[in-house]
């Protein structure tokens, strides 16, 4: 029977992973599973979360289902979700879905957005289960491990850090010509080619045609491995762009093409143009509240469209660079708060600038100190408005589980119009006194 390490044994254990977590974990790969899952349990959970992250994720995925419950709710909900959703998408989809169901509901759905991928997109084209080592390893150490997983191909063997960053990629055959005693690192020249998870095809088509490739590693924003696409994929992926480049010559496909039928095109778009319309005239109802101003001091319908134009610019820009990072996974919903406030700062300082110059230029052409500064305050409310905005609709939307893509420019539209009108001309009625016009 087993003597039970002592309570000293188990503090220099502890000590010695919390100091050392990458030296344990290279230790830990070598030991038989069991033992690795008895000294996971016996740690703390922030120890425990260092070891695993480090820790081969061949070696991590098999002791991974066999955890206590409560520990892989522990574990999974204090690491890096990005690096806990690389493990659990080694998995078949059945035993993933398992695993997330029983995370909170928060993390749930977080990892399941970060497992997923668009169809068009190369982390969709990926094996997750990608065979990897670090640079200390010899050639002797890559040989052995592959002999033990014999059901996988591989052609090329990805060189990472202890943080999972990619750091050379090293073909099969270099290797296996190569001493059974000399270190990964020797081997290792170039930079490595890979490409981001949310690339689209098109993109890695292009790369396996002018690289040549027989794989392709898929990192994240980070540069941390998360798969591969091996050459059979690769193949697909080039013959699929082909037959597509085809089908949009003959006007087919699922969206709307340059040769697509009147009627699609009419079904498509039409009813975003009754929303559209729907819009317009909230914003011209806005403008009708304010006609008795309009009327006594006319040149405002002049500057409406400068007020309007420049906070939807200004909307637009921080729409463009929300729905890239929630595209590309840069920003997740619960990062609205930071988002917004950027935006804010952003919108407030753009504002005083295009402000100034704005109202230097209406002084010179009306001689109006009072119409200059009404403009000038109106441009700095609405864009710092419009920025916000910009920001927190498509987040909202997302949060909602509606697609961003679909309709944050129609809602974004119409607020910008509505708080640039509203503010000018709320202005404008506000120090009517003041517009004196030369």
């Amino acid at each position: 029977m087993k003597k039970p390490p002592s309570k000293v044994t188990r503090n220099l254990v502890a000590e010695f992973l919390s100091q050392y977590p990458e030296e344990a974990a290279n230790l830990l790969n070598s030991m038989p599973e069991e033992d690795t899952l008895d000294l996971i349990h016996s740690i703390s959970s922030s120890i425990a979360c260092d070891v695993i992250i480090k820790l081969n994720p061949d070696i991590a995925v098999e002791i991974i289902p066999k955890m206590e419950e409560a520990l892989f709710i522990e574990l999974f909900t204090r690491i890096d979700a990005s690096l806990g959703a690389g493990l659990l998408s080694r998995f078949d989809k059945e035993t993933t879905d398992s695993l997330i169901s029983k995370l909170p509901l928060k993390s749930a759905n977080e990892y399941r957005e970060l497992i997923s991928y668009p169809q068009d997109s190369a982390g969709h084209l990926m094996d997750p289960n990608v065979t990897t080592f670090q640079m200390n390893h010899t050639v002797n150490d890559v040989l052995k491990h592959i002999r033990r997983i014999r059901n996988r191909r591989i052609i090329d063997i990805c060189i990472i850090d202890g943080e999972k960053h990619l750091q050379a990629v090293i073909p099969l055959q270099e290797i296996a010509m190569a001493q059974p005693n000399q270190h990964l690192r020797e081997l290792s020249h170039d930079q490595p080619v890979s490409i981001h998870s949310m690339a689209p095809r098109e993109d890695v088509v292009n790369l396996l045609e002018t690289k040549k490739l027989a794989s392709l590693p898929i990192v994240d924003l980070d540069g941390r491995l998360l798969g591969i696409i091996r050459h059979d994929a690769l193949v697909a992926a080039a013959q699929q762009e082909a037959t597509e480049d085809i089908q949009v010559m003959f006007g087919a496909g699922r969206d709307e093409r340059a040769l697509s039928r009147v009627s699609f095109a009419i079904r498509k778009r039409l009813p975003w143009l009754e929303i559209n319309l729907g819009t317009a005239f909230l914003a011209a109802f806005v403008v009708s509240l304010f006609e008795s101003t309009i009327s006594k001091i006319t040149v405002l319908a002049v500057f409406l469209p400068v007020v309007a134009g420049q906070s939807g610019n200004t909307g637009s820009q921080a729409l463009a660079v929300t729905m890239r990072g929630l595209a590309l996974r840069e920003i997740r919903t619960r990062h609205w708060l930071r988002v917004v406030r950027k935006e804010l700062a952003a919108g407030f300082f753009n504002g005083c600038a295009v402000a100034v110059s704005t109202s230097v230029f209406v002084y010179l052409w009306m001689s109006s100190l009072g119409l200059a500064f009404i403009i000038g305050s109106a441009m700095v409310f609405s864009m710092v408005i419009a920025g916000a905005s910009g920001a927190l609709i498509p987040i909202t939307l997302k949060s909602m589980g509606q697609d961003p893509a679909q309709s944050s420019s129609i809602i974004l539209t119409t607020v910008t119009d509505v708080v640039g009108f509203l503010s000018f001309l709320g202005l404008a009625k506000l120090l009517i006194g003041t517009l004196q016009l030369g």
